[in-house]
């Protein structure tokens, strides 16, 4: 059996354990009980008769087992099948009682224990039917309690071997689950990453034009503090989508921001109106044919792209190129100037761009490139697959 199917049934079956411990109980007594009746019947039926117990005798000496069968099968199994082959050797009833714990034996304990206990049992049986002088049928009636014995040390070895492959296949379900989930609470980390940075570096641009500005015109301060207000707004409202995901575990595939390359264009003008000059070329059009798979990939390192140029080259000329088609790639090209003021970036960071990009684009099997160009300008260059 497969353990994926055998970790389903054990998930399902110790789900309801508690409502079927009455069943699993019952069906232990009357095991016990049909097991015991059967061995008095054979006993008594034999020519001549074996010797036995009275009848009332007998039947109470099988409820008593039966009793302590349902009592102490699970906490105490060795002791329990001890005590009741001790009381087969006066009483045949007890042999479906001694059955049913050696089964319990077998599946709670190590198999070289069950196999003692059968062996003991077993030893026992041929010493009493030795000692009752029944040479016509001794050979018979040992092999019978032998074959019962390896029977019920079988199951009970079994119904252990099925348990434990289904709690070991539970215990791995559970761990993937685990990494599935922090896996995925990375990747939301990760496009908050992209997404707030983007959010803060306008924001930041804008209050820092105020600040150096205090004398500008009362149009251009209200437009930049809209600005400002509006970043905080979207960068709010970006952190509560992610928070709540974060909060609810089973919802990893909840809702949660999704832009495509149809959005690049609004990405642009937002960086823009921070005052930097940004050179759009793109030769694929309309954005609506790109998949969203790699739209949206493509999407997030042009935004991570402009936020490391207003960080490390504020007011450096940015030049985005768009270009590529099916068959051929998504390509995405950013080049801005190296040098920032002071020879310092403007805005601190967090310093997982890059490992943000080498992310992204590794998980659609693309390409990236990066470096400075001979030139003077920081390149980004990235090719993600885009199939016909």
């Amino acid at each position: 059996m497969p353990d994926a199917a055998i970790g389903q049934f054990w998930v399902a079956w110790s789900g309801r354990v508690r409502t079927r411990s009455w069943s699993s109980s019952l069906l232990a007594a009357v095991t016990s009980l049909a097991i015991g009746v059967l061995f008095l019947l054979l006993a008594r039926s034999g020519e001549p008769p074996a010797k036995t117990l009275p009848l009332s005798w007998e039947l109470g000496c099988a409820g008593v087992a039966t009793a302590a069968v349902m009592l102490f099968r699970r906490n105490q199994p060795v002791l329990l099948a001890a005590t009741l082959i001790a009381a087969g050797v006066v009483s045949v009833s007890v042999f479906g009682a001694i059955a049913v714990a050696l089964y319990s034996v077998a599946k709670r304990r190590s198999w070289p224990l069950a196999i003692f206990v059968a062996g003991l049992h077993l030893a026992t049986v041929a010493t009493l039917f030795r000692l009752a002088d029944m040479p016509h049928d001794y050979a018979e009636s040992v092999t019978t309690v032998l074959f019962l014995d390896v029977a019920m040390a079988a199951l009970g070895m079994l119904a252990r071997s099925v348990q434990e492959r289904a709690r070991q296949a539970q215990d791995v379900h559970r761990r993937r689950v685990e990494e599935a989930r922090l896996l995925e609470r990375e990747r939301i980390a990760r496009e908050m990453h992209d997404v707030l940075a983007h959010r803060i570096s306008l924001l930041s641009v804008h209050a820092g034009a105020l600040e150096f500005r205090p004398q500008a015109a009362p149009e251009e301060i209200a437009q930049a503090a809209g600005v400002i207000r509006r970043c905080a707004f979207e960068a709010l409202e970006d952190l509560r989508q992610v928070i709540g995901l974060l909060r609810t575990a089973e919802d990893l595939d909840g809702e949660r921001p999704q832009p495509t390359m149809a959005d690049v264009e609004e990405l642009v003008e937002d960086s823009r109106r921070t005052g930097a000059e940004v050179t759009f070329t793109n030769t694929v059009t309309p954005f609506e044919e790109i998949p969203d798979s790699i739209g949206r990939q493509a999407y997030r390192i042009i935004q991570e792209g402009l936020t490391n140029a207003r960080k490390h080259a504020p007011g450096a000329p940015v030049r985005l190129t768009v270009s590529g088609g099916p068959g051929q790639g998504l390509i995405v090209e950013l080049r801005n100037r190296t040098t920032a003021r002071d020879g310092r970036s403007a805005i601190p960071g967090a310093g997982a761009g890059m490992i943000g990009f080498a992310e992204r684009v590794e998980l659609v099997g693309g390409q990236l490139e990066h470096g400075p160009t001979p030139d003077g300008d920081f390149r980004l260059w990235v090719s993600l697959p885009w199939r016909m």
